[in-house]
């Protein structure tokens, strides 16, 4: 029996600090699925809920086979959002959950939700604590340490969800924040 520890595995991929700072994202199998709209919509609920469907299916599959291993937590990548506080309608998202290399597109049937492989490359990254309204001083402290270090961001807003907002206070929610910058 194998035990993996993704998180452990990739750490720098899933720590950061409250300063800015510079991670390189490798590519990676990760299960995907898109949408439009407000994230406390329906549609949202419902993809989520399909997206984790589909890594519980990977996760027992890849059990029977000896590789063992915890769901890591969400992610998500968001563009048309404007500043944030808009109509949230509008806004396009793409919400994620890493694999392990060892897991295999033919491992679940959730209508909607692919396998795919995603490399960010170069980053920054910024850890917020607080509800998702408050991201904004990160954000722009995370934009000017890049501009700083004379890199564009090339990528979307991009959001690993550390806490479970379920079980977690607004006040006390970890929020990775990260851009894919040129190297």
């Amino acid at each position: 029996m194998t035990t993996l520890d993704l998180r452990r595995l990739y750490r720098p991929l899933y720590t950061a600090g409250a300063e800015p700072g510079f991670v390189d994202v490798p590519p990676l199998p990760f299960l995907m699925v898109d949408g439009a709209g407000d994230p406390a919509g329906e549609a949202y609920l419902d993809a989520v809920g399909r997206l984790y469907r589909a890594a519980y299916r990977v996760r027992a599959a890849l059990k029977a086979s000896g590789v063992v291993y915890s769901v890591p937590p969400l992610q998500g990548r968001w563009s048309d959002v404007g500043d944030g506080r808009g109509d949230r309608s509008a806004w396009r998202w793409t919400m994620l959950l890493q694999q392990p290399a060892e897991a295999d597109p033919a491992m679940h049937d959730i209508e909607g939700v692919r396998f795919e492989t995603f490399a960010e490359g170069p980053s920054v990254q910024v850890l917020h604590v607080g509800p998702y309204a408050e991201e904004t001083p990160a954000i722009e402290r995370l934009l000017a340490f890049a501009a700083r270090h004379d890199r564009e961001v090339t990528g979307l807003h991009h959001e690993i969800y550390l806490s479970d907002p379920r079980r977690t206070a607004p006040q006390r929610l970890r929020t990775i924040i990260r851009y894919g910058v040129t190297g």
